[in-house]
């Protein structure tokens, strides 16, 4: 019990990555870039927004706040980015940052006090805090990529009119304790 709550926080941000990581992969760099209404995000955006809170939140994650007075957050929304290897490039970065933050955990970490804009979290809390916030945007980004590709989408959970297929995999398998990340 003491170490899978940190194990299972762990795969879910790697969940979260690999959406990311494969929408990102489907699209070309003018994709990324596009805003589909004005004063929205682009993906592009999106990116530079989460590596910028992930950076902040997470460099010297036990030590310092959380908002590093090195943060411009209004600037993460300006579309800054040249090419797609150095927005993808940036986001490697911001999820290097995450996991040498939280890998290192043990389960005598997680009712330590941090703090974020000097708000107190416990380590367990601004770990759920961030799963949540990342998720959310990751969530845009998927959205965005396949509004973006429309009937050529390469689906990335089960597409529609496979549940059946899907769950007759599922249900002929052995029962047994595995994450549910485990075979993606």
């Amino acid at each position: 019990m003491e170490n899978s709550y940190l194990s299972s926080a762990i795969k879910q941000f790697e969940y979260y990555k690999s959406l990311g990581d494969k929408t990102i992969a489907q699209l070309s760099f003018e994709e990324l870039k596009h805003e589909f209404a004005e004063d929205s995000n682009s993906i592009a955006i999106i990116v530079k927004h989460i590596v910028g809170n992930m950076l902040s939140r997470l460099t010297n994650f036990l030590t310092e706040d959380g908002e590093k007075n090195w943060r411009h957050r209004d600037g993460e929304f300006e579309d800054t980015f040249q090419n797609k290897e150095e927005l993808l490039n940036y986001w490697n970065r911001g999820w290097t940052c995450l996991f040498n933050a939280i890998t290192p955990l043990t389960h005598t970490n997680l009712e330590h006090i941090i703090y974020i804009r000097n708000q107190g979290h416990t380590v367990t809390e601004a770990i759920n805090r961030q799963l949540a916030h990342y998720a959310y945007h990751i969530g845009q980004l998927v959205f965005l990529g396949k509004l973006t590709k429309g009937k050529h989408w390469e689906s990335l959970s089960i597409p529609k009119g496979q549940s059946t297929t899907y769950n007759t995999k599922k249900f002929s398998q052995e029962q047994g304790r595995r994450h549910f990340t485990d075979d993606l």
